[in-house]
């Protein structure tokens, strides 16, 4: 569970982006849109391989 407190003097707004950003490192929405529905194992297996796949292939970059 994310948790937030404001410091003093701390605006509203810089509050809400700290938490957007505790929130997308604990993986917090990535677990809530695979809940939304049932993926089969065979969908798992196949987003697992093109994830490793991605990972494998050399960046545009060098």
């Amino acid at each position: 569970m994310v948790h937030v407190e404001l410091k003093d003097g701390e605006s509203l707004d810089s509050a809400i982006r700290r938490l957007k950003r505790l929130v997308q490192n604990a993986g917090v929405m990535e677990e809530a849109r695979r809940h939304e529905r049932y993926e089969k194992p065979s969908e798992r297996r196949r987003r697992v391989a093109a994830a490793a796949a991605r990972r494998k292939r050399p960046s545009s970059g060098e």
